[in-house]
């Protein structure tokens, strides 16, 4: 004979099994999305939520995460079908779109990359780089180290790559590496570049902060959600609801700061410095809205990386390629 707290535990127990059963049950008869993301990538912090909270349940699809190992991957796990949905740049959409694949392109984040400096730096401004050890995340045709130098060429009519000697390396080691004063500065993307401001170093510039110079008048959401046309227009509910699963997670993680603590192991925060310095910096790059005007600056941006990255970054074309940005997905009168 059960005692009663045995019997309450009992209960609970079964509750728990039923409900879980249920939670299976339903996921199984909602239609799936694949997404294919880093398996290190920031990204995996909005998709934990979602899992976490149920939210694609709430929207009557249920999110399949598939972690890949690099940004390569994600494109051939897109390219052969083995996913739905990636994360990726416009750049590469409309490359694609050129060569008659039917990509297309919805705003993730316009988190941008940083020129980080230690907070006791003498270095004033970016003429003061010359001459100085200088680290860059990715390679000569990333698009942060590209922008920047059209801004140099434009402000001080000089060649980036002449004034200093980049040290290419990945995101990681640059960190490591300006920390242990082997580099005087570093342009990195925007969570290394929050780790080293919680470390107490700090921005001489952003890539957003460069762009109006450039007559880009916003900031701009170099990744996003990337998924086939085709695929979209046999799909349409479900590419709707899995936009807004996406943005009902952002709205959380922008107005709260309780489903940060559900996802802090992920984001790997080793202080409580680098935990808010990371929610901030993602925050200032949710999206609040896809306008005509956002479209008209992506073009602008375009014809930059065309004229200064050149055919190594975008191929023949020297224009974006129609349907690269996805126009069920451009709102009115929302600037």
């Amino acid at each position: 004979m059960l005692n009663h707290r045995h019997k309450y535990r009992y209960v609970k127990f079964l509750i728990l099994i039923l409900t879980f059963s249920n939670i299976l049950l339903a996921d199984k008869n909602l239609p799936v999305v694949r997404v294919g993301v880093l398996n290190f990538g920031t990204v995996n912090w909005e998709l934990e939520l979602i899992k976490r909270q149920q939210l694609d349940r709430l929207n009557s699809i249920n999110i399949e995460v598939v972690p890949l190992g690099s940004k390569n991957a994600t494109h051939v796990a897109l390219q052969g079908k083995a996913v739905d949905i990636i994360v990726t740049d416009w750049v590469w959409v409309s490359r694609q779109r050129f060569a008659k694949r039917d990509y297309t392109f919805v705003p993730y984040s316009t988190a941008s990359g940083s020129v980080m400096i230690k907070n006791e730096s003498d270095i004033a401004s970016l003429a003061d780089l010359e001459n100085l050890r200088f680290g860059v995340a990715g390679g000569p045709v990333d698009k942060s180290w590209i922008l920047l130098s059209a801004y140099i060429r434009m402000q001080l009519d000089r060649d980036l790559s002449d004034m200093v000697t980049p040290s290419f390396a990945a995101p990681p080691l640059l960190n490591e590496l300006f920390i242990r004063g082997e580099l005087d500065a570093v342009l990195n993307f925007w969570h290394y570049a929050a780790r080293l401001e919680a470390l107490g170093n700090k921005t001489l510039v952003s890539i957003n902060e460069i762009l109006p110079a450039l007559g880009v008048d916003r900031p701009l959401p170099m990744i996003g959600w990337v998924f086939s046309e085709k695929w979209a227009q046999q799909n349409p509910e479900l590419v709707n609801h899995f936009i807004l699963t996406s943005s009902d997670a952002k709205q959380l993680l922008a107005n709260s700061d309780e489903p940060w603590n559900e996802i802090r192991t992920s984001m790997k925060a080793e202080s409580e410095e680098i935990f808010r310095s990371l929610i901030k910096a993602f925050r200032t790059g949710i999206p609040r809205c896809f306008s005509q005007r956002d479209v008209e600056s992506i073009d602008q941006a375009y014809a930059i990386l065309a004229k200064y990255g050149g055919e190594p970054l975008i191929g023949e074309a020297d224009q974006l390629a129609p349907g690269t940005l996805w126009q069920e997905s451009v709102q009115e009168n929302c600037d």
